[in-house]
């Protein structure tokens, strides 16, 4: 049976060049798959092998997969000799079968990045990918790679689900061939001791006929490896950056301050965005926008009974900062031990690049990262920092302190050190690596920046709506700042409202608020008013999603469409039904009512209160 493994690994993998004529690296293979096989039985019978720094399979290191139902427990082995550096573990090559029609959708490296379209034909979600913009390798015969998740959706078939549910040291991701998808491990060449040991991340495989639950089942999965740090309930405030940009100034945070004071006190958090510091990287610092001193303004704000809250990109550093300058031993080091810089490797940063990045494996580092929130918790009172640019955490390319960790280990040590001189203050992570991030995080910014335009509306509603899935169980979602002054249309704004509203986390204004008109401040109030709970979506259309609450059930429309749309809404049971925005009573029915003509870029928000 081993010479027949042996044969069927040969056969597996011939677009990896110098594979194909080895032998003896896959250590567990169950026998050849039967033609009546289901695809997660197929899964799990497919090779697997282990590849070294020079792209050859290592014949002496063990993969061992124990499958638990449709969870897979992953180890590494050197059974040789000698120690062996390991670039990457093939924990499945799977020969799917399906067809190119297959929808699929994929998450991330970082946040910016979601794939979908079909197996046929992979799309990018949004402007900025893990291939073009992050510079990630997109292997040889590959049509694209996914991180964390991989759903598909054959038609007339079941759903299925593909997921790392853990993310603790290494990298998960899914290589997409015509043909053939690998469920791969990054192991950053580490070197494994002869007779060591690795424990890698874990896979789940499973299918269904919804996709909903199967995300739901892969997020409470995740939490029992990364448990949601506690917050009750999801934050809502107002940011500086939607209106005032890195220009912002004392003046304008206490104008809007007042403004919200009088009008609009749910928003509790008022949070000061980048623009304050004198460089990136000294955070503790501030420039002539706040008079040198932006811990004045944050006490105001403590003062009128509210919560202070700040930006902070603590993994990067401009060139002119002053920790660059007297601490350069302290960045991720290239091939000839000096500080990388990130534009070589990655993409070099939106202001004041390139950047260079810290080191979380460095016990410097480490204390730095303490100093500088432990200072902005305890002397200025922030309780809530939004973390920007941590993807650069664990930027690939480069040395760590510590040889022996993975740019996963550095980031997580770095956010460890982070969080513990936030001390209780709330964590938002943003620009992140994503599934590195589960339990070190309360909330999660789920897509790109929002501008005043359909298009981003649109665009960024999708990338928001595709994540919901996650909100309450791994975080909460944060779908970038509302915005309600502008040139859009009505429906436009409704759209834009609703898709928030039906994210079911965070809520932050991003206008200059005195500039709010009366009625475009009851929207945001309404939107206030949300429960927590996110809008569950059937499929990847993203028409209607439904809020489901003890006492209603909450129907999210949206008419993605330039012309006008017809949408029915299904249910069991005989409910009175409301339009949420205005209150009008839309009468009783019974299972069915149908929303006729919905402008194009418009959306709806039923309430269906059972009778």
């Amino acid at each position: 049976m081993l010479q027949d493994a042996r044969d069927m690994v040969r056969r597996a993998d011939p677009t990896i060049p110098g594979q194909a004529a080895l032998a003896g690296c896959l250590i567990v293979l169950l026998p050849t798959l039967a033609a009546t096989a289901s695809p997660t039985d197929s899964i799990k019978q497919s090779p697997a092998w282990a590849v070294g720094v020079d792209s050859k399979r290592l014949d002496d290191v063990v993969l061992s997969l124990d499958w638990e139902g449709d969870i897979g427990k992953p180890t590494l082995r050197n059974t040789g000799r000698d120690a062996v550096r390991v670039r990457e573990v093939v924990i499945r090559a799977w020969t799917h079968g399906l067809p190119p029609t297959t929808a699929l959708y994929g998450e991330g490296l970082q946040m910016l990045s979601q794939t979908g379209g079909t197996l046929g034909k992979p799309d990018d979600i949004g402007y900025y990918s893990d291939r073009d913009h992050y510079k990630a390798v997109l292997p040889n015969g590959a049509t694209a790679v996914v991180y964390g998740l991989l759903t598909l959706s054959p038609q007339q078939q079941p759903h299925m689900l593909l997921g790392f549910t853990s993310c603790r040291r290494f990298v998960g991701k899914f290589i997409i061939r015509p043909e053939r998808i690998d469920m791969v491990l990054e192991t950053d060449d580490l070197e494994l001791a002869a007779g060591r040991t690795w424990e890698l991340e874990e896979l789940m495989v499973r299918q269904g006929p919804q996709r909903w639950p199967l995300l739901e089942a892969f997020g409470r999965r995740i939490a029992i490896h990364h448990p949601r740090p506690p917050c009750k309930k999801p934050p809502a405030g107002w940011c500086s950056w939607y209106c005032f940009g890195p220009g912002a100034t004392a003046a304008d945070i206490r104008r809007n301050l007042d403004f919200i004071a009088g009008n609009a006190p749910e928003l509790r958090y008022i949070q000061i965005d980048d623009g304050y510091q004198s460089a990136m990287g000294d955070w503790l610092t501030t420039g002539p926008a706040f008079g040198g001193g932006v811990q004045r303004v944050l006490a105001e704000i403590r003062e009128r009974g509210f919560e202070p809250a700040i930006w902070v990109a603590p993994f990067i550093a401009e060139e002119k900062s002053e920790v660059f300058r007297l601490h350069p031993d302290w960045f991720i080091k290239d091939a000839n031990g000096k500080p990388l810089r990130s534009d070589t490797v990655s993409f070099g940063g939106w202001r004041r690049g390139p950047w260079y990045c810290l080191d979380g494996t460095h016990p410097e580092v480490q204390t730095h990262f303490r100093n500088v929130f432990s200072t902005m918790r305890r002397d200025w009172g922030c309780t809530y920092f939004k973390l920007d640019a941590n993807f650069w955490g664990m930027m690939h390319g480069g040395k760590f302190h510590d040889p022996a960790a993975t740019r996963v280990d550095a980031y997580r040590r770095g956010m460890q050190a982070v969080r513990q001189g936030a001390d209780d203050a709330f964590i938002l992570g943003c620009n992140h690596p994503l599934w590195a991030s589960a339990g070190l995080i309360h909330g999660s910014r789920q897509s790109m920046d929002i501008a005043r335009r359909w298009e981003p509306f649109k665009r960024i509603a999708r990338e928001n709506l595709l994540r919901n899935w996650t909100n309450g169980l791994l975080w909460w979602n944060d779908p970038d700042c509302i915005l309600l002054t502008g040139d859009l249309s009505d429906d436009e704004f409704r759209f834009h409202a609703t898709s928030v509203y039906a994210a079911g986390g965070m809520v932050l204004a991003g206008d200059d608020m005195p500039k709010l008109s009366p009625t475009r401040l009851a929207t945001l109030k309404r939107v206030l008013t949300h429960r927590a709970v996110p809008a569950a979506f059937l499929d990847d259309s993203l028409r209607v999603g439904m809020i489901r609450l003890p006492d209603q059930t909450q129907f999210c429309v949206f008419n993605w469409e330039d012309t006008p749309q017809d949408v029915a809404l299904d249910w069991d049971g005989t409910s009175r039904l409301r339009d949420f925005w205005t209150g009008n009573d839309l009468g009783v029915h019974e299972g069915k009512f149908v929303l006729r003509a919905m402008p194009p870029h418009s959306a709806q928000i039923v309430v269906a209160v059972p009778q």
